[in-house]
């Protein structure tokens, strides 16, 4: 299957995805192209050119910064120069913006959140998620002979290595923008960033109560962390959104992420489990972060922070 993927960029920078969409996409094997829309493509074309890329079509716009409607112009362009099978891009706030709207507009197959895709005799099969994450599902598009996906952050390791891509400018014609991008407002991030941490204790709703934070900000001190949390102490206002780790919060990938009663929601896990290494101590032997740490204990949080207390 032909692949097509919409690199997604900020301020100058790749960001991450893109390369996770590569790494994605050699699942298929078949040839991969990156369309990099920018008002300087050749800026961006080296990040972009990794192994697993086989063509990178630079495609000139007049904004420095993405608005929805000119990439939903240069997709619609794309796919119809191109005529690629599977279109990949971000399950991202920007991707979101157009993606499903072309998708609508061609009639094409269509998925979000994707995070495994594979290509089989029968066609093209993907897996998601519905109702919270309680449920997985593979979805299969018999109807389509072409489909966009949104595929999960992290889900994927970023593809890496030089690659030998052949370069292509690609024309296009944008009427116009409903939307404009002005400036970039810098806001407050909070009293910490959690994702340039390398060592992060993440604790989440088997701490009980919020009297007991405490002990594990002074513990995180102890042993030179940082306190992050999952989304529930988020949600009862015990911690900030700056210290939530997970799809809704901050993605981030420390050297040793130690996570204390955290079930590993799958949104969650979005958000942590490209990290170094993983350590994991709850009470359910069934919790999902155990699919994912590599090391893991069946045991009472407390009792462990505890024991590590004396360490220090």
């Amino acid at each position: 299957m032909s692949t097509l993927i919409v690199a997604e960029h900020l301020r100058g920078e790749l960001r991450p995805i893109t390369l996770e969409l590569v790494s994605a996409a050699k699942e298929l094997e078949g040839p991969v192209a990156v369309a990099v829309i920018a008002k300087d493509p050749s800026a961006l074309t080296d990040a972009v050119d990794v192994q697993g890329v086989t063509e990178i079509l630079s495609v000139k716009v007049d904004e420095e910064e993405f608005e929805n409607d000119v990439y939903q112009q240069a997709l619609e362009q794309l796919i119809e120069q191109r005529e690629p099978n599977v279109i990949l891009l971000g399950f991202t706030v920007n991707s979101m913006g157009f993606g499903p709207a072309v998708a609508a507009k061609l009639g094409l197959g269509f998925a979000s959140d994707v995070f495994s895709i594979a290509a089989q005799a029968s066609g093209l099969v993907v897996e998601r998620a519905f109702y919270g994450s309680k449920v997985h599902a593979e979805l299969a598009f018999p109807n389509h002979d072409r489909v966009i996906l949104l595929l999960r952050p992290t889900a994927w390791p970023p593809a890496e290595d030089s690659g030998s891509a052949v370069e292509e400018e690609v024309a296009v014609s944008i009427s116009g923008s409903r939307a404009r991008h002005l400036e970039f407002v810098d806001v407050a991030t909070g009293d910490v960033d959690i994702t340039t941490a390398d060592f992060l204790l993440s604790i989440g709703r088997g701490v009980g109560d919020k009297e007991n934070l405490p002990q594990f900000e002074e513990l995180a001190g102890k042993m030179g962390a940082i306190l992050s949390v999952s989304r529930p102490l988020v949600d009862q206002g015990w911690m900030p959104n700056s210290r939530q780790v997970g799809q809704s919060g901050k993605t981030v990938k420390p050297k040793v992420y130690l996570a204390l009663g955290i079930s590993g929601a799958v949104q969650h896990l979005a958000g942590m489990k490209t990290s170094g290494t993983i350590i994991a101590v709850n009470t359910d032997p069934e919790a999902a972060i155990f699919n994912v740490a590599h090391y893991g204990a069946v045991a009472d949080l407390f009792d462990v922070a505890e024991e590590l207390e004396k360490l220090y």
